[in-house]
């Protein structure tokens, strides 16, 4: 027979475990290049063709053009699980391929995202039609596996604790004043 007491750790554990997995698959990660850095890539973006990627940001800007998607991105460090981070200093921008047909709906401005993808090489910003910046040049990578972050609200963020009637400076709003 077997032991329930057995069966809320198992449960337990296997949570744990799922809700820790990277956001992208640990087989495109095997095969990224990860000695390879943004600055490196973005001097010389011919010279490391078709190396896999592993790169993460802020989404700029969305532009759909003749069945194709380009995602313009500032680039921000990654976190432990490919997430990126908060980070108020950026390391530039990069475009983001997608090849196959989206929701562009999904990519919104402001939008953490994380791709891995292959290096296609770069492009002038002037070659695209709505691009923030028309004199940059941009790294050009194709998504293999993009991943979406979405940020979670606390209504308490940024706000003191309730107070509660335990609380020694806690005075009720409704009661009047005391008068001497």
């Amino acid at each position: 027979m077997f032991n329930i007491f057995l069966l809320f750790p198992l449960l337990f554990l296997f949570a744990f475990i799922s809700g820790c997995a990277p956001a992208i698959s640990p087989e495109l990660r095997a095969k990224v290049d990860s000695s390879l850095t943004f600055r490196q890539i973005h001097q010389n973006p011919d010279a490391y063709k078709t190396k896999l990627v592993l790169w993460g940001g802020e989404i700029l800007n969305v532009i759909p053009q003749h069945g194709e998607t380009f995602i313009e991105v500032l680039r921000k460090p990654l976190g432990w699980r490919g997430k990126p981070k908060r980070a108020v200093a950026f390391q530039g921008k990069f475009l983001i391929l997608v090849k196959e047909k989206s929701d562009l709906s999904l990519y919104k401005k402001g939008t953490r995202i994380t791709v891995a993808g292959e290096i296609l090489g770069e492009i002038q910003g002037d070659k695209i039609e709505n691009l923030t910046d028309k004199t940059y040049r941009y790294p050009l990578i194709l998504s293999r596996q993009i991943h979406l972050w979405k940020d979670y609200f606390s209504p308490y963020s940024g706000l003191p604790p309730p107070r509660s009637p335990h609380d020694p400076y806690w005075h009720d709003p409704f009661e009047r004043p005391l008068r001497f």
